[in-house]
């Protein structure tokens, strides 16, 4: 058994759980951390062997993720966040029994998104900090309390090293984390997402990513303008989208549609504050 300990955080997931869980026979330790689901996921995971704990949030810090790591006991040290919708391929499981008892502090993990059905190859890929040391790594607090959106889950950005382990090496796995995507409620949640990204980025509240040269690419692509044409670009022609049919595309205008509504959502906001302000100097 591989001694990590898994955790995935639900909400209403009864029809991503099992598949999910059934990639994970090969982990030590699976938990469950719950938000009070009302359909069948709790039940669906304990016959799978997870083991549940339950969540309520308070409103504050800490939110969910760094909720469990200073809350629930576990077997290992090294801890992998996995989401319902993810997929652990078995390439990928065998790539991390063996780099678990190297020196890294964590390790960053790349999805493939199954889109309309198929598994894109090419295109964006996200690339998450999800497995680490649960003492050497932490998620940071941000000014978001006040900001719709995310509710009682961190936010799109990565954990960080704890300042006492800021020299410790991070890693960088290979073999992809599958990702499906919920393509028929993908537009509402997003919309949420756009509003919490737009106002991140005019607070200038996002914490630094762990990696230099992704901070920097962060921060440049944050101030571009065009960034919905961009967002298209990157995915469909310089990763190769094109090379995924008809999903690839699909996939590639998501991008765009979500990077509009970004951009929507800070001008609205901005418009807001600058009314609000001449408001206030009458």
């Amino acid at each position: 058994m591989i001694p990590v300990s898994v955790i995935i955080t639900t909400r209403n997931e009864e029809g991503n759980i099992a598949r999910c869980l059934n990639a994970l026979s090969n982990f030590d330790e699976v938990i469950v951390v719950d938000s009070n689901s009302n359909d069948r996921t709790c039940m669906i995971a304990s016959d799978l062997g997870a083991r549940i704990e339950s969540f309520s949030w308070n409103g504050s810090y800490p939110k969910k993720r760094q909720w469990s790591l200073d809350h629930i006991e576990t077997r290992h040290n090294m801890i992998f966040f996995v989401d319902a919708d993810e997929v652990l391929t078995s390439r990928l499981v065998d790539e991390i029994k063996s780099v678990t008892d190297t020196s890294c502090a964590g390790y960053f993990v790349k999805g493939r998104y199954i889109w309309n059905g198929r598994a894109l190859k090419h295109g964006l890929q996200n690339n998450k900090l999800v497995l680490f040391n649960r003492y050497k790594v932490e998620f940071p607090v941000v000014d978001d309390l006040d900001i719709a959106g995310m509710g009682e889950m961190e936010g799109h950005y990565q954990p960080v090293l704890k300042k006492k382990f800021a020299g410790e090496v991070l890693g960088q796995l290979v073999e992809p984390l599958l990702h499906y995507a919920d393509n028929d409620n993908w537009h509402k949640r997003h919309k949420r997402y756009a509003h919490w990204e737009a106002e991140m980025i005019k607070r200038h509240a996002y914490p630094r990513d762990p990696s230099a040269v992704r901070e920097f690419l962060k921060q440049m692509f944050r101030s571009m303008p065009f960034r919905p044409l961009i967002a298209f670009a990157h995915s469909y022609i310089l990763k190769r989208g094109f090379l995924g049919g008809r999903a690839g595309f699909e996939f590639a205008k998501s991008r765009y549609t979500y990077y509009r509504m970004v951009s929507n959502a800070l001008k609205n906001s901005r418009e807001s504050s600058s009314k609000a302000d001449l408001k206030a100097a009458e």
